[in-house]
């Protein structure tokens, strides 16, 4: 009779790591990631868990951050309707192919439903996580964000962590887990593709706009578009702030984001609203073409925020706290909430401050010490066991 099997032990795991991606900031994060271990030759194959299900939003990123197709795709989970169903049908998927390729480390990116899935079928396994991006908080415990980010903290073997404040917050938590100081792959991302942005995409001219003469909004974040008066008010903010300003607003509109806006019956509303723009999510290359030549980014996205952030780009964050206060403390960012008033306060503050902050994720090379910690741990003799919390944060940025 067959052996049912719910956990593995050393002896089943194999010198493999296995990346989990399935939303557009976890792509674009784990991407320089995926091209240093192909470089190297480390055994490693990667699992979309499909959360995200738009063309632009998912295959478009793939082709622009030049990554192969996805060894394991998981189907239905973007049909889920509540985060218990789709965090169940990814753990589910996962835990599927965790077993028959049984890797020694997987490596989550985030705070997504997906990397939450992924870091508990690993553990439950006692196969080895490792979490990129670690240690962030906005704490605000309405998020599931936020929820996600601790949870995934405290089951996690490897904390590579962008900044003292993040280590902070994990040494506060006294999480079990090493921290490891990496910086942060956007960085890696965001700067390595940026010229070649400049060179293929021509969204700026499809857009019709000028090169620092126009303002960028994303807007997806569940307590934002899923709150009617929230969603109303802040593009009424912005399109206040733009009109004060007198600069064009190009709004790139998240599928979740364009779905409330018909089932708020605002669709047409948001359409004539004087200074905005509407138009669907671009790909990655275009994005990062129209986001570096910005004059301002209003968001309610964590990633978005620090791309504008490392393009040296003011931004302007829909939400009452953020997880990445760093860019608060250095004059990149202003929180201004959903109300229209205060966004058109932040603007102004915004656009008459300068540029030329030290961007706080790291300098680059964050990718490169993050494979060294896998590599070493591929390497090593023993199996999934738990770090010892005594080992913690024998990795510094060199």
């Amino acid at each position: 009779m067959q052996r049912e099997i719910k956990i593995l032990t050393a002896r089943d795991l194999k010198p493999e790591v296995a990346v989990i991606v399935g939303t557009r900031p976890g792509i674009v994060m784990l991407a320089p990631i995926i091209h240093e271990l192909r470089n190297r030759g480390l055994q490693h194959f990667v699992i979309h868990t499909g959360q995200h299900y738009s063309p632009n939003m998912d295959g478009q990123f793939f082709a622009d951050l030049q990554l192969p197709t996805p060894d394991f795709r998981l189907e239905g989970v973007a049909e889920k309707r509540t985060h218990g169903g789709q965090t169940a049908a990814m753990l589910e998927g996962i835990e599927n192919i965790l077993l028959e390729r049984r890797p020694k480390l997987i490596l989550v990116g985030g705070d997504a439903n997906t990397n939450l899935a992924g870091a508990l079928a690993a553990r439950k396994l006692h196969i080895r996580v490792g979490h990129v991006e670690a240690g962030e908080r906005s704490f605000d415990w309405r998020m599931p964000e936020e929820h996600n980010r601790v949870l995934i903290d405290h089951i996690s073997d490897y904390l590579f962590i962008t900044g003292e404040n993040a280590r902070r917050n994990l040494e506060t938590e006294s999480v079990k887990g090493r921290i490891c100081m990496t910086g942060n792959p956007i960085v890696d991302a965001s700067k390595q593709h940026y010229e070649l942005a400049k060179l293929r995409s021509s969204a700026i001219r499809r857009f019709g706009l000028r090169p620092d003469g126009y303002a960028l909004l994303t807007m997806h974040r569940e307590e934002n578009v899923d709150d009617e008066d929230r969603l109303r008010g802040g593009l009424q903010g912005v399109s206040l702030a733009a009109e004060h300003a007198n600069i064009p607003v190009l709004f790139l509109a998240h599928p979740r984001t364009l779905k409330r806006l018909k089932e708020f019956r605002l669709e047409d509303w948001a359409k004539r609203l004087p200074h905005i723009r509407l138009a669907a999510a671009v790909g990655y290359l275009d994005f990062l073409a129209l986001i570096g030549s910005a004059r301002l980014v209003f968001t309610d996205s964590g990633g978005v925020q620090q791309e504008a952030c490392i393009h040296h780009v003011p931004c302007v964050t829909l939400r009452d706290n953020t997880e990445w206060t760093e860019t608060l403390d250095i004059g990149a960012n202003r929180l201004s909430g959903c109300v229209p008033a205060v966004i058109a306060a932040a603007t102004q503050q915004a656009l008459s401050t300068g540029r030329e902050w030290v961007v706080p994720f790291g300098d680059g090379g964050a990718a490169r010490r993050i494979v060294d910690c896998v590599a070493a741990d591929l390497a090593a003799g023993d199996g999934g066991s738990r770090t010892d919390p005594e080992e913690r944060g024998a990795l510094a940025l060199r």
